[in-house]
């Protein structure tokens, strides 16, 4: 009878366990601790794309219109190795990183949101193609466009080494000076200078990523039979990265010339912001990238790209299915 009044007690004292694991907010942690950990692993690779990606256009300094010299993927790497040291390989991560507690953390929770609740499901648990693709443009974009300001800060950070080579003024030495002066000279509009080519390439990459994992798996597991394991989890993150460079490269391009171009140094027009000095838009930057270097200069970089995207994909996926399953989360 007291064992009883005591349990009763205790029941009345000790409110019932939470069941936290599946809420947004949990899920939402968990993204961000594996795009975290996907960045940091990967982020060199991203680096030596964007200064691929920046090489070759024509641009302007003291003596007028010039071209840079080319160099691949391993001489780029060592370039900056050698030149600017080591530790440049991770130059601009940090407002890479505060991207991701964006971007990764919104797209996650979104797109488990829309599949759960919007999208169709058949009597084998798979989902139609088409809705994955519009949920994962869909996702993508919104989520660069709340993460653009971060993204446009990185990308300036990443060419900086380059600027001090080339005997240019430096124009910012932290994530935290560079968001002051970019705010300073264009307002709340300036932060997300870039941000259209930059919203269309994480659509497409999102679409690459999210939708091909997301389909793939499901395909492997309804339909060869595949356990939802560690090596299914590596065979669709294999081939969302590869779909993700293919479909994302020529908007990565066009994003990184757009956020990395000068600007006059002062507008004529009050209240106007400053323009660019290369491209006046994202087509513009487009059509002058195919007419003065050819199709293929959208693929430049494909090779770090499509290497950095492969791991970072794998290096997310595997990190992120294993925490929700450590952390009593459902599989994704």
């Amino acid at each position: 009878m007291n064992s009883n009044r005591m349990v009763v007690a205790q029941r009345g004292v000790i409110p019932p366990p939470k069941h936290y694991a599946d809420s947004a907010w949990f899920k939402y942690i968990l993204s961000c601790c594996a795009a975290t950990t996907a960045e940091m692993v990967t982020y060199p690779l991203d680096l030596t794309k964007t200064r691929l990606q920046i090489q070759g256009e024509k641009g302007l300094n003291g003596n007028g219109i010039h071209h840079q010299p080319y160099r691949g993927l391993a001489s780029t790497g060592v370039g900056i190795i050698r030149e600017e040291g080591m530790l440049r390989l991770w130059q601009g991560v940090t407002p890479a990183v505060y991207r991701h507690l964006i971007y990764s953390g919104t797209r996650m929770v979104l797109y488990e949101k829309v599949r759960d609740h919007l999208f169709t499901r058949r009597a084998d648990g798979t989902r139609p193609v088409w809705q994955a693709i519009v949920g994962g443009i869909l996702v993508g974009g919104i989520a660069q466009f709340l993460a653009s300001p971060a993204d446009l800060i990185k990308v300036q950070m990443q060419m900086e080494g380059k600027r001090r080579l080339e005997g240019k003024p430096p124009r910012i030495h932290s994530a935290g000076e560079a968001f002051v002066k970019i705010y300073n000279a264009g307002g709340l509009r300036g932060l997300w200078k870039g941000c259209m080519p930059n919203v269309y390439r994480s659509a497409f990459v999102n679409l690459g990523d999210l939708t091909t994992y997301d389909s793939v798996k499901r395909y492997f597991v309804s339909s060869w039979g595949l356990s939802d394991n560690y090596w299914t989890h590596a065979l669709s993150s294999a081939c969302s990265g590869l779909v993700s460079a293919v479909l994302g490269c020529p908007a990565d391009v066009v994003k990184a010339r757009i956020m990395n171009q000068p600007t006059d140094i002062e507008s004529k027009i009050p209240g106007t912001h400053k323009r660019g000095l290369l491209y006046r838009n994202s087509l513009d930057c487009l059509m002058k990238t195919i007419h003065n270097e050819g199709f293929w200069a959208l693929y430049k970089g494909f090779i770090p790209c499509w290497l950095r995207m492969g791991p970072w994909s794998l290096t997310f996926w595997l990190t992120y299915e294993q925490i929700r399953n450590l952390s009593g989360t459902s599989a994704f």
